[in-house]
């Protein structure tokens, strides 16, 4: 039991993490290549300002975001479609725009990860960013991806 804890923890990192990149490569349009390095380097279970990162699972890490960056154009028309009339991606911040397009690759993507699972994670992923009312919408939006995409 000891193990399956421990991946589920390294793989929770390693999505929160995932977010956290995307964020950055975002907001400073950094190679993919270079991102990853510093995230190996730098982030995955470091110690920064006396705050320790979990390990992460860095292949799942890394399949997150490459996976995220290779299909941005079908998670976002995913996403785009769940989200309310009027709605557009880019009306939503940046962390929120990031904290979906993981999940919802995972959901695409990952059919070895249940949808309970996805859904759960990505939920606890934005309680790190946003209060419980954007915390109900994560849920809300890839549970919507999920039945599109998992039926």
């Amino acid at each position: 039991m000891a193990k399956i804890n421990e991946r589920s923890r390294s793989r929770s990192a390693a999505r929160l993490a995932a977010a956290q990149a995307l964020y950055q490569q975002e907001m400073e349009n950094i190679p993919l290549a270079k991102l990853l390095d510093e995230f190996h380097q730098h982030r995955l279970g470091a110690t920064i300002e006396d705050v320790e990162y979990a390990a992460a699972e860095v292949s799942f890490f890394d399949d997150l975001v490459k996976g995220v960056d290779a299909r941005r154009a079908e998670i976002d028309a995913a996403i785009s479609a769940k989200l309310a009339n009027g709605w557009t991606l880019d009306r939503l911040d940046r962390p929120m725009r990031q904290i979906l397009r993981v999940g919802a690759y995972e959901l695409i993507a990952r059919p070895d990860v249940p949808t309970a699972t996805v859904i759960s994670e990505y939920v606890d992923v934005a309680d790190a960013f946003y209060d419980k009312r954007e915390k109900g919408f994560v849920n809300g939006l890839l549970d919507g991806i999920a039945k599109a995409v998992r039926a």
